[in-house]
């Protein structure tokens, strides 16, 4: 279950690390968290951390579009509910 849904966050990421319609920095920002996600050798808890922080530090960038920053609530949310309920 945790599998798919990890799947499904990089698979958001992906997305937004392509969309040229965002800034560069946003989608350097979402390969990173995708790399993270992916690191061998820690928790889930850890990573998730540490992508959801990578993330709300892109949301400060006044010139996100808006539906960049929708997709990066999106991808927080759908990281928040892979560490809930343990």
């Amino acid at each position: 279950m945790k599998e798919e849904g990890l799947r499904k966050v990089c698979k958001m990421l992906e997305e937004l690390s392509e969309d040229i319609s965002v800034p560069r920095n946003i989608r350097r920002g979402a390969r990173e968290a995708k790399e993270i996600l992916l690191k061998e050798g820690e928790s889930l808890d850890v990573k998730v951390a540490s992508a959801i922080s990578v993330l709300d530090e892109l949301l400060s960038d006044p010139n996100i579009p808006t539906h960049g920053r929708t997709s990066i609530w999106n991808i927080m949310s759908a990281l928040e509910s892979l560490t809930a309920g343990e």
